[in-house]
């Protein structure tokens, strides 16, 4: 179980932060969080990771550049992020089963719908693990 506001290991963000970056994440699928453009470097490191991670089904990389947009260093309610959390992954879901996530990522290029489910789940690991949860 998630401790209210407990920091990760690496002391950047709490519990209610992460959650609430998790849920910001999942809202890019759902076309509700707009990410900016970005070079051709970005979108090629991005395009790299995606395939290095599928291959040898590794995780999130750690200290991965963030998008601005998904940052969160602010103080959420734990709760709230909680619930808005498990609502997004419900939406997610739903637009899953009924074949309406985009083809495209900003920094990830080209996207299928296993490409969408393989990185979220990835990163909801991620943070998971971080907070030894």
């Amino acid at each position: 179980m998630l401790a209210k506001n407990t920091p990760s290991r690496w002391g950047k963000m709490n519990s209610s932060q992460m959650l609430k970056h998790c849920d910001l994440v999942l809202k890019v699928v759902l076309r509700k969080v707009e990410l900016p453009d970005i070079n051709i470097v970005f979108r090629a490191i991005g395009a790299a990771t995606k395939m290095e991670m599928q291959i040898f089904n590794n995780g999130i990389p750690r200290n991965m550049p963030t998008f601005r947009k998904l940052i969160v260093n602010f103080e959420c309610d734990f709760d709230e992020s909680k619930t808005n959390l498990l609502n997004t992954l419900e939406d997610f879901r739903t637009a899953s089963e009924n074949k309406e996530l985009p083809d495209h990522h900003k920094l990830f290029g080209k996207m299928t719908e296993k490409d969408w489910g393989f990185l979220e789940y990835k990163h909801l690991d991620h943070h998971l693990k971080q907070f030894n949860v």
